[in-house]
């Protein structure tokens, strides 16, 4: 009777009743089985056009997974109707607990799905004595009704970035809201391709893609091409840490051919595990990193004159007004493509190829910047971990949004974790 009692408290479904209650084998474990009635008179519902019609027949009695009680698994115990539409046929009833030929109830469904969130899905499957597979359905069922019922208003920047994911050169391009105190997973779709992006502004739609102010993206071409067809009313920010992980790129291969020679010649690889000290910021050296830099700066080496221009770049980030950024660029540029380093000469005529994007900075006066889209991608990363065990792209996908996405979830009295 206590079972009832808090039950009708907590999952209270219309014309349904709670029956008998009784511990029972199920799978070889004992567990507590609670009957569910129809009540008296009541009529099943059609589960396409959602009405009331009359019995056809019943099934047999199905067991629906509920929330563990105390130590033991739950169950609800039911025998669906099958209703007799004139517009859809004969159907199995629409319940309120669970939907087609799921075993799982929708509370239980949600009660995994948050315990993800926390835990791997591995673990969450160990814990509640289930299987990965069950932990992935309520994780899907979750993330389904969250990208049904969210809502996209109010969403004026974005940030599109693209993270590698299985083995070879597969990447899947992310589209995320960046607005202040708003930064979510938006859409996710394979490759980094034009028709990628295309997807994402088809679904996004043409009315929400006019209302936005700032996208923040890198220098890769299809993702330019796209913005700019796609929401040329936006500005297209290449910020800071895209452009100084180039310098950052040029600097490494310069190192790297410099210690070739070095060893072709016979010479003492002064670089060696020298890697970070040229490619860290120097004010976040330790002290000895920031000695052994020092020795470093009295050398005539390639590598520390790519260096040098890389610090000197970083003044054009100090500029307040986008006119006087630019003739820095420009002279900055023109001092570049004078030198014999190549990878320092490719970096400048990118610059030179995107002025107008770079200076884009200056125009959203700083305020947006992909550091929120990395600090997202470092999380992606991390679901990717947690996850243990995605097999599929679309697998993947959903363990992103689930984490990443802020996606509602079904409403319920009570909650779980």
């Amino acid at each position: 009777m206590l079972i009832k009692t808090l039950l009708n408290k907590v999952e209270r479904f219309k014309s349904f009743v709670y029956g008998s209650t009784c511990v029972k084998l199920v799978d070889g474990v004992e567990a507590l089985v609670i009957d569910i009635e129809p009540r008296r008179n009541s009529r099943p519902i059609c589960p396409e056009c959602g009405k009331r019609r009359t019995v056809y027949d019943h099934q047999p009695e199905r067991l629906f997974e509920y929330l563990p009680i105390w130590s033991f698994k739950a169950y609800f115990r039911y025998a669906p109707r099958r209703v007799k539409c004139p517009e859809h046929g004969v159907k199995v009833e629409s319940l309120p607990w669970a939907y087609g030929k799921e075993r799982m109830t929708f509370s239980y469904q949600v009660f995994l799905s948050r315990w993800a969130k926390r835990l791997s899905w591995k673990e969450t499957a160990d814990i509640f004595e289930t299987s990965w597979d069950t932990v992935f359905r309520a994780v899907k069922f979750v993330v389904d009704y969250g990208l049904a019922h969210r809502s996209l208003e109010g969403v004026t920047e974005i940030g599109v970035d693209e993270i590698a994911v299985f083995k070879g050169h597969k990447y899947l391009t992310l589209v995320y809201q960046v607005n202040a105190g708003a930064r979510r997973l938006l859409w996710s779709g394979p490759e980094r391709r034009v028709k990628t992006l295309l997807r994402f502004f088809h679904e996004f739609g043409p009315e929400n893609s006019a209302k936005l102010q700032f996208i923040c993206s890198d220098m890769w071409a299809p993702y330019l091409k796209v913005i700019a067809r796609k929401a040329p009313q936006a500005l297209n920010i290449l910020d800071r840490f895209h452009i100084m992980r180039k310098f950052n790129e040029a600097i490494d291969e310069i190192r790297r051919d410099e210690v070739k020679q070095f060893k072709a010649n016979g010479q003492e690889n002064v670089l060696e595990r020298k890697r970070w000290l040229l490619l860290k910021r120097p004010e976040n050296l330790s002290e000895k990193q920031t000695a052994g830099l020092g020795e470093l700066l009295k050398l005539n080496l390639a590598s520390i004159k790519g260096y040098l221009m890389r610090e000197d770049f970083q003044r054009f980030w100090e500029y307040q007004r986008p006119d006087f950024a630019g003739k820095f660029l420009d002279n900055w540029v023109t001092r570049t493509l004078q030198t014999d380093l190549e990878p320092m000469k490719k970096v400048a005529k990118m610059l030179r190829k995107h002025k107008p994007l770079v200076l884009n900075w200056f125009k959203a006066k700083g305020e947006i910047s992909s550091g929120a889209v990395e600090g997202l991608n470092l999380k992606a990363k991390l679901t990717m971990r947690k996850a243990f065990g995605f097999r599929t792209l679309k697998c993947l996908q959903i363990a992103l949004y689930h984490e990443l996405g802020k996606l509602p979830e079904p409403e319920y009295l009570h909650r779980f974790c």
